[in-house]
Order: C-alpha cells, then structure tokens, then sequence
C-alpha cells in the first residue's frame, strides 16, 4: 500500500478566515441562566467555512457543540457575536442552512417519497417539480426502490438517509449536521460516511458536522475544529491533509491513525476536565442531600 502523507499539526492559532467564505462565525458567547448562576456554554468562538468545504466539530461532552450549531442554525438568540450566510447577518432560521439532527426526525405517516417532498410542498413548488425533485435526492441517497416504503418500514441507517434526502431536496448553500449517525452501530457509521462523501463531493455541499466520534470527523472533514470542555472555546484547528475519496486503504493507513491519535490527545485533557468537573458536581450534590 502507498504511503500516505502526513502533515504534523501544531498547536498555534487557528488560521485566518477563507477570504471566500460562505459562512463566518465571529466571538460567539452564549451565556445560559441556571438555578447555579449564569453558565457560558461557549466562549469567544470564532470559525469560517469555505464554499464547498466540510468542517466538522468535535469535543467533549459538555463543550457547547450544539449549542453552538443552534445558534448557526438559527434556534437560538441572546448571545454575543455574530454569524454571517455569505456577508448576510443571520437573525433567525436562514433558507440557505439546511439541518439533520441526531434525533429520528421523518414523518411516520409519509412514506419515503411524500418526506422527501415535505419542504417543497411547503414551499409552494408545484406538484411535479417537487416529486421529481424528490426522486433525484431519494435516488442520490441510494434509496430508489424504497420510495413507497414508510419510516417503519425501514432501518434506522436507512431513516437518516431520508431525513438527509430532504434536507438536500431544498437546495441549502449550507449543510449542519448534529451527530446524524449517533444512533447508528459503527459499520453503518462508516457505510453511511462514505455516502455523506459522496453526496457532498458530487454536490459541492458547504457542511458543518458536530460530532463526538474522532474516527468519523477524520473521514469526513477537510478541517476539524477542536473544542475546549466548558466553557467551550475553540482549542486547535486541525487541517485533513489525506487524498479524497476517503477510501478504506486510508482510513486504514498510518497517517489517518496519526490524526486520530493527534486530536484524542487534545481531547482526553478537555474530556478528564469534564469528568472531574461531573465527579465534583455530584459529590456537592451529595454533601447537600
């Protein structure tokens, strides 16, 4: 097997913004009120992703993750900063930022096709723009044969794969994912990375993936961002530097290995953070009772 090549990363700042990019995080601070005090879920972030470029997240439990994919998704108000969609300041749910979350999110009483077509139908498109439309992404996201087939009727790989299929069917300039495959045992994991790569590199879909597993984020991203455990700050930015596509000789080559074991480095200090602080909550929980 050739050699593949491996850039070792330091842990100096993170690099400059694309001067291109479609989406820009700047000093994002989201503060929580709790019956403890005010929390800071995350603290100071700033991230830029570039056109066509995939971007995953990753940290500890507890890092702000999903918060802060919420903010850039629009659900969420009341924090300092800003998020911009190509120059434009968001201020609420964006129609060019199209969402998948960890949770089963298909309607149980549509079948493959009808889900699909849901946000269309919403949109106005007349009836056969929207179905034709809906057949190109259930076929892109390898479910032709199915689209009669309702939620239950398929497996949970399977029900991702809808839920990404009409997320895509609305055309977003911008794809966040939140943990899509969490549920899912790791050989469907990695079965359906591979399809996220295809679809992304035949799309040349912008996309922002939160995730917890290492392994994934490598496959997956052209960078990864680095989280801090709470209050979540951006710790490193880590720059992929493997050949697409993502094949199984890379994932399995030495160089893959490297970055994984690079960022679990950084990783277990902020993940030995957060199982002390939970320890320390506990016991004081406990010293109260």
């Amino acid at each position: 097997m050739a050699a593949v090549p491996f850039e070792r990363v330091d842990a100096d700042a993170p690099k400059l913004a694309p001067a291109n990019a479609i989406l820009t995080v700047d000093d994002i601070v989201k503060r929580f009120e709790t019956p403890d005090g005010v929390l800071t879920a995350i603290d100071h972030v700033s991230l830029s992703v570039a056109p066509g470029e995939f971007v995953g997240v990753i940290g500890p439990s507890g890092c702000g993750k999903s918060t802060l994919f919420n903010v850039i998704g629009g659900l969420l108000d009341g924090y300092d900063g800003t998020v911009k969609v190509a120059g434009e300041r968001l201020r609420g749910p964006h129609p060019a930022i199209g969402m998948i979350f960890q949770e089963e999110s298909t309607f149980p009483w549509r079948n493959v096709l009808d889900n699909v077509a849901f946000p269309l139908e919403i949109a106005g498109l007349p009836r056969a723009e929207r179905y034709d439309r809906a057949r190109h992404f259930v076929k892109l996201v390898g479910l032709d044969g199915f689209e009669r087939r309702y939620p239950a009727e398929l497996s949970g790989g399977m029900r991702q794969r809808v839920s990404m299929a009409r997320t895509l069917a609305a055309q977003p300039k911008i794809l966040l994912m939140d943990e899509p495959f969490a549920a899912l045992d790791e050989q469907t994991r990695l079965l359906l990375g591979d399809k996220v790569l295809q679809i992304q590199q035949q799309l040349k879909q912008t996309t922002l993936l939160i995730t917890h597993n290492i392994t994934e984020a490598v496959q997956l991203s052209d960078r990864i961002v680095v989280m801090t455990y709470r209050p979540g700050k951006v710790k490193r930015m880590v720059e992929i530097k493997l050949p697409r596509p993502r094949s199984s000789e890379i994932v399995s080559s030495e160089a893959f290995g490297r970055y994984v074991a690079q960022i679990w480095s950084d990783l277990r200090e902020e993940a030995s953070r957060g199982l002390d602080d939970e320890e320390s909550r506990k016991l004081h929980e406990g010293e109260k009772q």
